[in-house]
């Protein structure tokens, strides 16, 4: 039985520190100043651990948990994702006057369930995994409670939500009925063995919708824009990267490996949804004024990037899916932590604007905002370069050049809405009323080790892409 059980220990690990930081908030007396953020870093700090003692010994929990290297791989960009997130929350926290304990422990049960959705080998646990971690970011999206905004955000993602969640539950009946089993491996015989029928496109397009929803494709994108526009900085940035990484993970996990012999009855609806999703997110990113929507309609289209990768799933694409997992959520994080650090209580710092002038008064967190912003764009020596050259290469050696070409064109004109912001900062003289607060040290080596790692994986990708491509095999 203890055997069995090493494939969780990660997501126990973190786990234990949520529930750790919910103890500390029930027994910390008003007004005390409790380290609880550091609890959770000790958590993804032992997850990591056990992670790297998990390397290629492929465990597995029951059948229906496995911590193969592709768990393994997106576990650890979890937990990148989860240090940077709660070293970013820190200003946020303070200035908002949230609840330590219920924030960060929530955050954590979030990254629990990210990590179980990774590491899934069977639809109903999937499922599961799934709700565990939307359950604990809607109540994120929403924790200013005195924030209309926030509130209204909240609410339209939970019930978008909740409606994909059922049909993401109906397509999991659908293909019970079809394989007499959910677990993966079986989905995936039974569908060698059978012909393509009614049912079996009912189950897969039930499926799909579950996951296009959370990685915010087009048509499943509305919720987007307003939940990111809604939630604080530091949790915009937390769910725009870790559930789009676990949703992927787990996009991955079923359509690649169980639903792949059936790959010539969705790839040309995932080929559709692809473009949709990169065009859409592109032009509608072109009008928008404030910062945090221009990043939703950003992520937005870097979602139909990553789908491209899934599509193509050849030697060069397999690889590409987790390099380019990794690439975004470093530098959209560094992003969001840019506006988490620049937010104050008077001035949100949201609106284009808001930038003017930033060079002159920050020329630190101007020049990073600057690298950040670069790397989304795609330009070299940036991880965004690598991370896209190497998606629309594999989508050209598949054959699917026009989607390869569509990707090209809309990161050329995404390229115009991310130097809007630069030339504000840079070019336009700053009428800021209120002073912008000094960048607290935990915030600032965040900032600066995103930095770094937006510079490693521009200029030194390959053995990154090679864990990356060696990790992905491990599940075929």
């Amino acid at each position: 039985m203890i055997g069995s059980l090493n494939a969780i220990v990660p997501m126990l690990c973190v786990t234990a520190a949520a529930i750790a930081a919910m103890v500390a908030e029930a027994f910390r007396a008003p007004g005390e100043r409790m380290p609880i953020a550091p609890l959770g870093a000790i958590g993804l700090v032992g997850a990591g651990a056990a992670s790297l003692l998990l390397w290629g010994r492929n465990a597995g929990s029951f059948g229906v948990v496995v911590a193969d290297n592709f768990a393994l791989f997106v576990t650890g960009v979890l937990i990148i994702v989860g240090l940077l997130s709660i070293a970013f929350s820190g200003p946020t926290v303070e200035r908002e006057g949230l609840p330590r304990g219920e924030y960060y422990a929530l955050m954590l049960f979030a990254i629990a369930g990210m990590m179980l959705m990774a590491a899934a080998a069977d639809l109903l646990v999937i499922f599961l995994a799934l709700e565990v971690l939307s359950l604990a970011v809607y109540v994120l999206t929403g924790i200013r409670r005195e924030s209309a905004a926030a509130t209204e955000a909240a609410f339209k993602y939970f019930l978008l939500g909740a409606f994909s969640s059922a049909f993401f539950l109906y397509g999991i009946a659908f293909t019970y009925g079809l394989a007499g089993s959910t677990r993966l491996d079986r989905v995936a015989a039974a569908m060698v063995t059978r012909t393509s029928g009614p049912v079996q496109l009912v189950a897969i397009g039930l499926v799909l919708i579950g996951f296009v929803f959370k990685v915010s494709a087009v048509p499943f994108h509305m919720w987007t824009p307003d939940a990111y526009e809604g939630a604080p900085p530091a949790v915009t940035g937390f769910m725009s990267t870790g559930v789009k990484a676990a949703a992927f993970a787990a996009f991955v996990r079923v359509f690649v490996a169980a639903f792949e012999p059936l790959k010539g009855e969705w790839s040309a609806v995932l080929w559709v949804i692809a473009a949709a999703t990169m065009i859409v997110g592109t032009v509608v990113g072109v009008s928008q004024s404030s910062v945090k929507r221009m990043l939703a309609y950003s992520s937005i289209a870097h979602g139909g990037y990553l789908m491209v990768a899934l599509l193509a799933a050849n030697d060069v694409g397999k690889g590409a899916v987790l390099f380019y997992l990794l690439a975004y959520a470093v530098t959209n994080l560094g992003a969001f932590g840019v506006i988490a650090v620049l937010e104050t209580a008077e001035r949100p710092n949201d609106r284009i604007a808001d930038y003017a002038g930033l060079w002159s008064e920050r020329p630190g967190l101007a020049a990073l905002m600057t690298i950040f912003l670069l790397s989304l764009g795609g330009f070299p020596p940036l991880a965004g370069f690598i991370a896209k050259w190497y998606v629309f290469s594999a989508a050209i050696k598949a054959g699917y050049v026009w989607l390869a070409i569509i990707g090209v064109l809309t990161s050329v004109i995404s390229v115009f809405f991310y130097l809007r912001i630069v030339v504000m900062m840079y070019m336009t003289p700053g009428e800021r009323q209120t002073p912008i607060p000094a960048v607290p040290r935990i915030a600032g080596v965040a900032l600066a080790v995103s930095a770094i790692l937006v510079f490693y994986l521009g200029l030194l990708p390959a053995q990154v892409l090679d864990w990356a491509a060696a990790s992905i095999n491990t599940i075929f």
